[in-house]
């Protein structure tokens, strides 16, 4: 049997967490002296230690390992969640690299760039439409991908020039669920299908800028929208909406995307 300062020793486990684990039934020592209280371990554990340490660094909580010891026999259980944590990983791989993509635009760019900012009206038009509520943002591809896939058996004949928009519903920005509703202008007519559904948009006026780049810029875009809406004694007369010109399904490259950030306004 091993003290428990052996035991973290040789389990690189701090005394301090060996107790913390024992208070959560995660790695209880093998035998505690009723008479002192000492923790003893036995060396036959040291396996089980190292595997709660794989698991801290991959990032599970102690609440997740609690559930997930139990059944490290059952590989069907053991690699649900080691999928379910790759998956999460994998967002957060993608959230570093917006960082990256953004602390090199500011190195790139230290002062502001110019935006031009223009008045446009958008004529009637026919749109398959997807609108739903989302987790968050950045799942807007979500849309674009079911319009896609219900509208494709359709023989859709797009409209020239074809108009593909994100509108956003929601009357401020939100953390999580999100309004989103995404548009492609049409010819013709054409059956609804489960989500998509083919309406006749209203014509609308609108403030616009149009800029190439990653969408981490659009906030500097909406300044310069806001400042002209301001300046020109103009105010906000419906939901936002992006026209995208080059999107992520024309490339893979976010320097390349271009975006016009619209405002639906009106004169005061």
């Amino acid at each position: 049997m091993l003290k428990i300062g052996d035991f973290s020793k040789l389990s690189r486990i701090s005394v301090r967490m060996l107790r913390h684990y024992d208070e959560l039934g995660l790695l209880r020592p093998a035998e505690i002296d009723r008479f002192t209280g000492y923790r003893y371990y036995s060396e036959d554990q040291l396996p089980l230690a190292g595997r709660i340490l794989t698991l801290r660094g991959l990032g599970f909580g102690l609440a997740e390992i609690g559930l997930l010891l139990p059944a490290w026999e059952d590989r069907e259980t053991v690699d649900r969640f080691l999928l379910e944590k790759r998956e999460q990983v994998e967002q957060e791989l993608t959230a570093l690299k917006t960082r990256l993509r953004m602390l090199d635009t500011l190195r790139k760019e230290p002062n502001p760039m110019k935006y031009n900012v223009t008045l446009k009206t958008l004529p009637q038009r026919q749109a398959a439409t997807v609108r739903m509520t989302l987790p968050r943002y950045e799942m807007e591809g979500d849309l674009w991908t079911i319009l896609l896939e219900e509208t494709g058996p359709l023989g859709l004949v797009r409209d020239d020039p074809c108009y593909r928009s994100v509108v956003f519903h929601d009357r401020e920005f939100k953390e999580d669920n999100v309004d989103l509703e995404a548009q492609m202008t049409v010819k013709g007519t054409y059956p609804d299908q489960a989500h998509v559904r083919f309406r006749t948009l209203p014509a609308v006026t609108f403030a616009s800028a149009t800029y190439q780049g990653p969408y981490s810029r659009i906030g500097e875009v909406n300044a310069a929208v806001a400042a002209w809406v301001r300046d020109n004694g103009c105010e906000y007369d419906g939901p936002a909406f992006n026209l995208y010109h080059v999107s992520p399904n024309e490339t893979d490259d976010p320097e390349k995307y271009v975006t016009e950030v619209c405002y639906p306004v009106r004169k005061k």
